[in-house]
């Protein structure tokens, strides 16, 4: 079998952020709009949702518009437990063991469900608006104890009043310990939205956020 995917010269979301560093919040506002469009469909798949299992930035290409399409989902293989749950069908030590975006259910080998992937996107929405990764600079081996072992989550170093209101309250719910905390990526969207429209109407976001359907 032959997978066919649309090429994308702009390469992925992870290079863009080397490049970039912290993104101005319209950007991370928007980039996190198309993932959670992307993520929605995806588990939004009848008879059965598919989970992606593996989101983080180089699975996350830019496209010359400037939109982020999702890619990599089904690489890591999974044994489906009922039409909500998974695990992982190959050993745990074949995970990469430094994904600082792998939800801690995942890490610690256990049944997961679709939220592992809403855990992902806070981890990015956290690295786009603080242009870091969480714990930096130290080893992402260690960080990923930190955070799937010991339940640590990185302080926000950024001054609130340079992001969104409301970002960080979703970002905390989505990278939350407990599965059932986390929001579904219809209700991200609802709320991404909602912070979107917020913030236009205080002029926070004045100029410089444009809708990639508009």
């Amino acid at each position: 079998m032959m997978i066919v995917l649309e090429y994308h010269s702009r390469g992925d979301l992870g290079s863009y952020l080397q490049k970039k560093g912290r993104l101005s919040p319209s950007k991370a506002l928007r980039f996190a709009l198309d993932i959670a469009r992307g993520m929605n469909y995806l588990h939004e798949c009848k008879p059965d949702p598919i989970i992606h299992c593996d989101l983080k930035p180089k699975n996350i290409l830019l496209d010359n518009g400037g939109q982020l399409k999702v890619t990599g989902f089904g690489l890591i293989r999974l044994s489906q437990i009922s039409p909500d749950k998974a695990k992982l069908a190959q050993p745990a030590s074949h995970i990469d063991q430094s994904n600082i975006y792998m939800a801690p259910e995942v890490f610690k080998d256990e049944i997961f469900d679709r939220s592992v992937d809403a855990y992902s996107l806070g981890i990015m929405l956290y690295e786009m608006i603080e242009g870091v990764q969480p714990f930096h600079p130290k080893p992402t081996e260690e960080v990923v104890k930190m955070m799937c072992l010991e339940g640590k989550r990185p302080s926000f170093k950024i001054k609130a009043k340079s992001y969104p209101p409301d970002l960080k309250e979703l970002i905390e719910e989505c990278w939350d310990e407990r599965p059932v905390v986390r929001p579904t990526f219809s209700e991200i969207i609802v709320r991404l939205d909602r912070i979107v429209a917020n913030c236009s109407k205080q002029g926070l976001l004045k100029g410089t956020f444009k809708f990639p359907w508009k």
